[in-house]
């Protein structure tokens, strides 16, 4: 036995239309099949796997100090998605990985998650 990859994130929010709304425009993720949960949510998938869950609740979690960070997700095709969130009045940052051929768009979600997108450091012109 052993891992062979991290299969999705559970995300709470308050904002569920928003943040279904958020991921389909700026990530490109599409809402899909969830299983018949007594409670609302959606299922956001990249390339036929559903990466994402969002669960609706009714007040949004307290914490002082996030215990994840953020989450990160490969990509190729930056100057589009760059345009695209450029084009909606996102804020980002670019952000070269020092010492490996990688850079980061850096992105917060409607609710203030922190997501990175890697790019091969050649598509950074």
């Amino acid at each position: 036995m052993g891992l062979q990859r991290l299969d999705h994130v559970n995300v709470l929010t308050t904002q569920l239309d928003d943040m279904i709304a958020w991921y389909e425009t700026m990530l490109g993720m599409v809402s899909g099949d969830r299983p018949n949960f007594r409670f609302p949510g959606a299922w956001m998938y990249v390339n036929g796997n559903a990466v994402v869950h969002l669960v609706g609740v009714e007040t949004a979690p307290q914490s002082i100090e996030p215990q994840i960070e953020h989450f990160a997700f490969s990509a190729t095709g930056m100057a589009e998605m760059r345009a695209r969130l450029d084009a909606q009045g996102v804020t980002y940052t670019v952000d070269p990985v020092p010492g490996i051929p990688l850079v980061q768009i850096n992105v917060r979600d409607p609710d203030g998650n922190h997501i990175h997108i890697d790019f091969h450091a050649d598509e950074n012109v």
